[in-house]
């Protein structure tokens, strides 16, 4: 598995790539997903939760390791992010075990660098 170092690395190097091409799509539609995940009614982490139980329930490994670093980033605690995994794999059913191993691996290694 990716540390959390190389994890962000490559998805600033190719994130730079996407948004240096010509598309107004890809550039609003990063843009939009920004704007979601600021404060608002729900606070920072709080909406960073919510994003980790989605990814982890359409099974999107990167969307989880992004969403597990961010919510660590805002003050969420692993007693949190391991809430949010029992209602994920409540909410998903067995199909998102092999995500949750991967999760709860990404999870560690994130608190091993703190």
């Amino acid at each position: 598995m990716d540390t959390p170092a190389l994890f962000q690395a490559y998805r600033e190097k190719m994130n730079k790539r996407i948004l240096e091409s010509p598309s107004k799509v890809f550039k609003r539609f990063y843009a939009l997903d920004h704007q979601t995940y600021e404060a608002g009614e729900l606070n920072a982490k709080t909406k960073e939760l919510i994003g980790l139980s989605a990814s982890l329930v359409l099974r999107c490994d990167d969307c989880v390791k992004y969403h597990i670093g961010q919510a660590l980033n805002v003050g969420a605690t692993p007693g949190e992010l391991i809430e949010v995994f029992e209602i994920s794999t409540v909410v998903g059913g067995s199909i998102v075990i092999p995500h949750l191993r991967r999760a709860m691996e990404y999870m560690d290694l994130c608190m091993e660098q703190a």
